[in-house]
């Protein structure tokens, strides 16, 4: 396959392979965390349904119906693990378990939004937990998988899924800080992959997924998880090294830190 690449630097390179993965209809390995329910299982509805191998986590996947269903019916293309990214331990034992397996593309879903209250009312526990979950936690399993991440057989991508709330520009209406401050956290970590990894050809960004209709984001959310999520594909899909280090909206646009 490196004949039809020639002479190309390191990323472009493997840039180069990866299309040509896909154009010989080869499928790529997608791991998605918090895949339970709302974005991050319609992330697997898609990406199984366009012919993507999956690694899906959950902290508790056995209770988790509709993801079990889709194994059933994709039992050759989804792989199911238990892990919560707030816990040590279980990070060690997932990537023990997944093995030598090359992931493509990581997409960090998993997260919380809790509400911490008001000032002088401020629960700094939930502060606490927002930070251990949202940044550190997807922090930490990030570069767990590094291995897995450069066993990609073009660029691996890194998906951290943050939010508008976490733009420092975008805030104008204050308040819900630990939400607030765990994803603008989150986007400097992201930052900071970015470059770290660059001269490896791994992209790293976040997305904005929309205000979604999911439990987190409540039934009058302005979009629905299939939107976000076949929206948020195409984003991914297009990614390149010019994308590294950057914060898009599902739609694409480049939103500002």
């Amino acid at each position: 396959m490196s004949s039809f690449c020639p002479n190309l630097h390191y990323g472009a390179q493997h840039a180069c392979r990866r299309n040509l993965l896909h154009i010989q209809g080869a499928s790529m390995t997608y791991l998605v965390t918090g895949a339970n329910r709302g974005i991050g299982l319609e992330f697997i509805r898609e990406l199984l349904e366009r012919g993507e191998s999956v690694v899906a986590t959950a902290r508790n996947p056995e209770r988790a119906e509709e993801l079990q269903a889709l194994q059933r019916e994709h039992a050759d293309r989804l792989a199911i693990f238990s892990l919560d990214i707030a816990d040590v331990a279980s990070i060690e034992a997932f990537v023990k378990e997944l093995g030598a397996r090359a992931i493509d593309v990581l997409i960090n879903n998993a997260g919380i939004l809790e509400r911490c209250g008001e000032l002088g009312e401020m629960d700094f526990e939930v502060i606490e937990r927002s930070f251990r979950v949202n940044t550190i936690g997807t922090l930490r399993l990030t570069e767990a998988l590094l291995p897995a991440l450069r066993r990609a057989t073009g660029d691996a991508k890194i998906v951290n899924l943050s939010s508008k709330m976490g733009s420092i520009a975008e805030n104008s209406s204050g308040g819900s800080y630990a939400y607030r401050a765990s994803k603008a956290a989150l986007n400097m970590v992201t930052r900071s992959l970015a470059l770290d990894l660059a001269d490896e050809g791994i992209i790293a960004f976040v997305v904005h997924p929309g205000w979604v209709q999911t439990r987190m984001g409540g039934p009058n959310a302005l979009i629905d998880t299939e939107t976000s999520v076949t929206s948020l594909l195409d984003v991914i899909d297009n990614a390149n090294a010019s994308t590294s280090g950057s914060f898009k909206e599902w739609n694409g646009n480049t939103i500002a830190w």
